[in-house]
């Protein structure tokens, strides 16, 4: 009566974590540090925004967002990236790119490959959506270790010939999600290179892009355009929850070529849960706007030296490249996040929950992830209570 393909999926890693830490009392004052949840301030214009446009959550939004949302997105592609896209042809509005993330699998996914199988790759640890879309598609999700030794990247080329001939598409995380690793351009030219020759698509999940120490990373599309790739072959994911301080919000776009997105914009005319359109227009002039998002990235400057600091000398510590999580080594993920929680009343996220075990070992299970979204006082009073509860 129910489908086998979901049967085997682990409890949410959220929940995962109420079950691990809710049946004992925390060991002081509570500090959540476990969901990338930004608290920085978001724009104080947007209420403006919202009230000028009240009249329009009397009518049905755009579904593919509007001709000025799209025109904006374009327009902010083309100053961070300097690659011109056609607003209707290459854009298409989300309600946050996790609903991208999933509906480009169903949208553009074959159900087979040389009559055999598809295969979606992931890297491990990965964004938990990314696996879904692969089993909900009848595709054989095929988890990468994301290690130290890869850079925490995932060695898409060094899979055998037997995967790579059914692969059909590819997520890739940059900035990455939990380790903070940023593709450079030599990366994106190789993972580009490997689907052209095997014939597959890149879905770049470019979320935590705006968030970064020192050079800006590089963009997937500019990559591939600057490579001559087909147009179809990248597909990317962008969104203002992070860049912009708005998870609320829930908006995002995905860009590719024509084809993909006139696919998605067709399974979306049946699936889609459009923005609302206030806030449509509140998320066209958020990605018209950069200032809000230099100040964001001045704040999260500020949290990389005070966590590089409070955390020196901790063995295997290394700060993170870009976004906002630290991927801290310990000797067992689950095991740490309960003594931290019982000891000093912080909550990290125990690493295997973002993981999935292969070939019998799960990436994350000897590290946490530790979330730098709250003011910098408590920030600072959580990494202290962190490196003293489980590095000293």
């Amino acid at each position: 009566m129910f489908p086998e393909r979901f049967s085997n999926l682990p409890a949410y890693a959220f929940p995962r974590l109420r079950a691990l830490l809710d049946v004992h009392e925390p060991g002081g004052d509570v500090l959540h540090m476990t969901i990338g949840e930004p608290k920085h301030p978001f724009p104080a214009w947007i209420g403006d925004i919202i009230a000028e446009h009240m009249a329009e959550f009397g009518n049905y939004p755009a579904n593919d967002g509007t001709d000025g949302l799209r025109r904006a997105i374009c327009g902010w592609v083309g100053r961070r990236y300097g690659v011109t896209l056609d607003h209707d042809a290459h854009v298409v509005a989300l309600n946050g790119t996790r609903e991208g993330l999933y509906n480009a699998a169903m949208a553009l996914c074959p159900e087979s490959k040389g009559s055999k199988r598809p295969v979606v790759l992931l890297p491990n640890p990965f964004y938990q959506v990314y696996m879904v879309a692969a089993l909900s598609v009848g595709a054989e999700p095929v988890f990468v270790p994301a290690t130290r030794e890869t850079g925490y990247l995932p060695d898409y080329a060094g899979l055998p010939d037997e995967v790579l001939n059914r692969v059909v598409a590819a997520y890739l995380c940059s900035p990455s999600n939990p380790q903070g690793a940023v593709a450079d351009e030599g990366y994106w030219r190789d993972l580009i290179g490997l689907a052209e020759r095997y014939d597959f698509q890149v879905f770049a999940d470019e979320c935590y892009a705006e968030i970064y120490r020192d050079a800006p990373p590089p963009g997937a599309l500019a990559v591939a355009a600057d490579m001559g790739a087909d147009p179809e072959r990248m597909v990317t994911f962008h969104s203002l929850s992070k860049r912009s301080n708005l998870p609320g919000l829930r908006s995002g776009f995905v860009a590719g070529g024509p084809e993909s997105v006139r696919r998605i914009k067709q399974l979306r005319a049946y699936s889609g849960a459009p923005l609302s359109g206030p806030l449509q227009r509140v998320a066209e002039a958020i990605w018209a706007d950069d200032a809000h998002v230099v100040e964001n990235r001045r704040l999260y400057g500020e949290k990389y030296a005070a966590a590089d600091e409070i955390m020196q000398g901790a063995p295997g510590y290394a700060g993170p490249r870009a976004g906002f999580f630290l991927w801290l080594p310990v000797a067992d993920g689950e095991a740490a996040a309960l003594r931290l929680w019982r000891e000093t009343g912080v909550r990290v996220l125990p690493g295997a929950y973002l993981g999935r075990e292969s070939d019998g070992r799960n990436p994350g299970k000897d590290y946490i992830r530790v979330a730098m979204v709250a003011p910098i006082d408590e920030m600072t009073r959580g990494l202290t209570a962190l490196r003293d509860c489980l590095y000293t």
